[in-house]
Order: C-alpha cells, then sequence, then structure tokens
C-alpha cells in the first residue's frame, strides 16, 4: 500500500493557497475572489480526466493505434446546496489519429475506468456516476461517437453494448 501527501498552505491575506504533493509540484488554489488559481471543486475533473488520460493513451500506443491528437474533456454536476457536491460526471475521450480501431478505444475506455484509473473508481465508489464515451475523428471519415460505460454509483460498472 502507498500513501499520497499534500500540504496545503495559505499564502497572502486571502483565500488563496498553495498545495504541495509528494513529487514536490505545487498547485495553486482560491476561492475565485482573487481569481489566482483554480477553485478546489475544479480539480477534482482536473484529476479524472488526467488519471483516465494516462490510462487511455498508454493502452492505446501499446495497441499501435496511430493516435495524433488526444483530449478528454470532463463536464460535473453539482447540487446547488451546500456541499455542492458532484452527482455526476460525463468524460469524454476525443482521439484523433488514422485508421483508429474502435474497439481499442473502448477497450482502453473499460480498461481504465474498471481496472486502472484510481481517481475514477475512488469517485464511483460513492454516490457518483461517472459516464465514458469517446469521439474519434479521422481524415477523410465522419467523426465516430459511442458511449462506452458507466461506473458507479457504489463500485458498480455497467459495459454498454457497442453503437450505444
Amino acid at each position: 500500500m502507498s500513501t499520497k501527501n499534500a500540504t496545503i498552505t495559505l499564502v497572502g491575506g486571502d483565500m488563496r493557497f498553495e498545495a504541495t504533493v509528494d513529487s514536490g509540484h505545487t498547485i495553486v488554489m482560491d476561492n475565485g475572489d482573487g481569481d489566482t488559481g483554480a477553485r478546489p471543486s475544479e480539480l477534482v475533473g482536473v484529476a479524472l480526466a488526467g488519471c483516465t488520460a494516462m490510462d487511455v493513451i498508454s493502452i492505446l500506443r501499446k495497441k499501435r493505434q496511430q493516435v495524433t491528437g488526444y483530449e478528454v474533456r470532463v463536464s460535473g454536476e453539482q447540487v446547488e446546496h451546500h456541499p455542492n457536491n458532484f452527482t455526476r460526471f460525463d468524460v469524454l475521450h476525443v482521439v484523433d489519429g488514422i485508421d483508429i480501431d474502435l474497439d481499442a478505444v473502448r477497450r482502453a475506455l473499460e480498461l481504465s475506468c474498471t481496472k486502472y484509473c484510481a481517481v475514477g473508481f475512488t469517485l464511483a465508489s460513492g454516490g457518483l456516476e461517472i459516464h465514458h464515451g469517446y469521439l474519434v475523428r479521422q481524415p477523410s471519415r465522419d467523426d465516430l461517437r459511442g458511449d462506452v460505460l458507466v461506473t458507479g454509483p457504489n463500485g458498480a460498472a455497467k459495459v454498454l453494448p457497442a453503437g450505444v
């Protein structure tokens, strides 16, 4: 078992904080008044996108897919009252490339979401739903879009049939 640590320090007189993580990197956060950093709740989606992106691109490269561009778009829904918890995230993996195998993309998302992504698994173990889908863009072909799976709440995972 490993332990991840962070130290959050108030910097300045307002609501600006600096987080330092085990790797030595610093993340600046604030509450929006000073607008000098990200809001802590924004970083939840960033962590989810970053974790699954690293898994998916690694798997696609191992499958020898000719990926020329890749981005992950995350949208999170929060309730309007405190503690403003998230109830759902929609994660769209946008893959640009040549002769991309849709089954390879689907399988990479499945593996990330059900086996490798610690952030997604942690979030889905509570009451949160995470919907994963893809958009594949290739030269001289129509864009292809699909939904792959839903994880959570409470760790459940539902893989959707191709074409859904």
